[in-house]
């Protein structure tokens, strides 16, 4: 049973992810099909990023209120209809629409899922399902841009968004039939908006949990920073064809998935400020070697050494980030669903700012990547240092 909870779970959060991957190879055919430029274009992601990020401070303070299963429900039925609505797009304008739409309603099995978690484990066994979780939704983005290349070039770019719906409509199913509710009537929070605003400003007045926060976005605007730049670096940078994708996400991902099996067998036995460390540690080791050897290459970095750096980063990242994800949720044991909301909103407008703003100012230089990186590496430790020595502060208070 858990771990059909877990490939559930896992599945459910792939829905963002797939929606953000799978349609990528088909940027610079989407711009030719309505005549709009590459920066235009990139606002398809953008639009969904935000919406998705703004979305994500409600759908854990809804489930608090109406339940994990029929939240989680309502928001498949909205994706798998504008998946459709972005299939049969007769305009740039309708296309961007759609995608908003996307983004309003993927975020929500993400967000309920880290929530139902937390109602059903704690300490160091939430700690070994969320990793498991991130090691089976982590397949996504690597199939994903895979799967999107070989159905653009076999079909056309509106294929992707075919796919999206089919997903969608399967994973409704799947939460109608396979996923229990785990959230009771009895547990449930009355739905007053001056209640839920004054629990809001409870979670952000909150330091340490705004700061954990802060630390897993920026760590992860390293891996947003290659998704949003994923045409370019790919196409361009790399002189890949469409389907060559693989190239990049693979290795991406791949790293991601060893981590959270690796992390996900020690979490009972190393404790979380050492798997802190570690992960810190690697992805630092991962920003050396990127910086270097994009610094030494020029304009002319190759396969596989422009991508192995990456699978080192996310290495790391799996490994440092469900110690802080669990220590931020802790904060707040009365109100999981809507700390699961408050974090993921931070990661994902984190991820979006930098995918829409950040991205096409250094999308042109492997080099400038290998930099961003490394910048939002050192902004998110300090975010996690400053966080957890309030917390030591509080404890030696008390």
């Amino acid at each position: 049973m858990q771990r059909l909870l877990t490939v559930i779970l896992a599945c459910l959060g792939m829905v963002g992810a797939l929606a953000i991957d799978t349609y990528l190879p088909s940027i610079p055919a989407i711009g030719r099909a309505f005549d709009v430029g590459p920066v235009a274009v990139q606002q398809t992601l953008s639009v969904f990023l935000f919406m998705f990020a703004f979305m994500m401070l409600f759908y854990g303070t809804l489930s608090d209120s109406f339940g994990r299963r029929p939240v989680i429900m309502v928001a498949l039925t909205v994706y798998t209809l504008a998946s459709a609505g972005a299939a049969l797009a007769p305009t740039f304008g309708w296309l961007l629409l759609f995608r908003a739409l996307q983004g309003m309603s993927a975020g929500a099995g993400s967000v309920i899922g880290q929530a139902i978690v937390q109602d059903r484990f704690t300490g160091a066994e939430a700690q070994r399902i969320m990793s498991h979780i991130m090691m089976v939704f982590g397949l996504a983005p690597a199939i994903a841009p895979v799967l999107g290349g070989w159905l653009h070039v076999t079909f056309g770019w509106r294929a992707t968004f075919v796919f999206l719906a089919l997903f969608g409509t399967v994973m409704l199913l799947a939460t109608w039939k396979l996923l229990p509710e785990s959230l009771p009537r009895e547990k449930r929070h009355a739905f007053h908006g001056v209640a839920i605003a004054r629990n809001y400003l409870k979670v952000l007045g909150h330091p340490q949990f705004v700061l954990l926060s802060l630390s897993v976005g920026l760590a992860f605007g390293g891996l947003s920073l290659y998704i949003g730049s994923a045409a370019n670096f790919v196409m361009e940078i790399l002189h890949l064809p469409e389907t060559a994708f693989a190239w990049m996400f693979i290795p991406l991902i791949s790293g991601m998935v060893i981590g959270s099996a690796w992390g996900g067998k020690r979490a009972a036995r190393i404790p979380a400020p050492r798997m802190r460390a570690i992960g810190f540690g690697t992805m630092l080791l991962a920003c050396v070697l990127n910086v270097g050897y994009t610094a030494a290459a020029g304009g002319t970095v190759t396969i596989p050494w422009a991508v192995l750096p990456l699978m080192v980063y996310t290495f790391g990242l799996a490994v440092a980030m469900p110690a802080i994800q669990v220590s931020a949720l802790g904060l707040f044991p009365d109100n999981r669903g809507l700390a699961s909301s408050m974090l993921a909103f931070i990661q994902m407008m984190s991820f979006a700012l930098v995918s829409g703003l950040v991205a096409p100012l250094l999308f042109d230089s492997a080099f400038k990547l290998a930099c961003g990186v490394a910048v939002g590496l050192v902004a998110s430790f300090c975010a996690c240092r400053l966080g957890n020595a309030m917390a030591r502060e509080r404890v030696a208070a008390a």
